[in-house]
């Protein structure tokens, strides 16, 4: 390593150095964070009839009509989180992030339009940019935060459009449009690593829709999903 490689060195960590202390001074701080999320959807159980191209139900054995009943899942689904943070204030502090999450969950259709009903179970997995603007308050290491969090669709599996492709007429419309929610927790500092457990839960749906323009019976006219979720994250302060 030569003197001006050396100096230019010197010169990078004095720069960190002093823009480190400053934001100690002035209770700003960077940093970077990743973890997990364990989530599930909710919608509770709702019992469709399908409709032809017409507005008839669909007629089975014995003439009778074909009915699916679509049920929630209690299982979790485990999904990655990271991103950035940035927080402005001391005791009293603002914290927004932003953060590519992977979330999840499982539902159950059971068919009925053989003469013994079919069960499928579908895995649902997509991923966000999520961006929670938090408020907290800090009494020593320890923190407690809360605050509205805006998500952005930018990928789901197959499976999900498929399993949904008979039961709604705008499926990409429903999927694509942003959601809102809420982050609530604590959290522990100590040195520059952080550790955050969080509940998240959801104002808006993932999903809303009719079967094919058709009312869904007992669910209000209309099948909605909602996200819920635990997240535990890591983070490492840079400055």
């Amino acid at each position: 390593m030569n003197i001006l490689t050396k100096l230019a060195c010197s010169c990078v960590i004095c720069i960190l150095a002093l823009t480190s202390a400053q934001a100690q001074k002035k209770g700003f701080a960077f940093g970077i964070k990743g973890g997990v999320n364990l989530s599930r959807l909710t919608m509770g159980d709702v019992f469709t009839t399908r409709y032809d191209d017409n507005g008839n139900p669909y007629l089975g054995y014995d003439g009778k009509e074909v009915k699916d009943n679509l049920k929630q899942s209690f299982d979790t689904r485990t999904g990655a989180v990271g991103g950035i943070y940035m927080r402005f204030g001391k005791t009293l502090f603002i914290q927004p992030e932003v953060l590519v999450s992977t979330k999840g969950g499982s539902f159950q259709i059971i068919e009925q339009d053989q003469e013994q009903p079919v069960t499928k179970t579908v895995n649902i997995k997509y991923s966000n940019i999520d961006v929670p603007l938090l408020i907290g308050i800090k009494a020593g290491p320890v923190r407690v935060l809360a605050g509205p969090v805006t998500s952005f669709r930018i990928g789901d599996n197959q499976r999900l459009r498929d399993a949904f492709k008979q039961y709604t007429s705008d499926l990409n419309n429903a999927m694509s449009e942003a959601t809102f929610g809420y982050q609530l927790g604590a959290g522990i500092d100590i040195g520059s690593i952080s550790l955050d457990v969080r509940k998240e839960g959801a104002f808006t749906n993932i999903a809303s829709f009719q079967l094919d323009g058709q009312p869904l019976a007992g669910a209000n006219g209309k099948l909605k999903q909602k996200i819920s979720s635990w997240q535990v994250t890591l983070g490492l302060k840079l400055f």
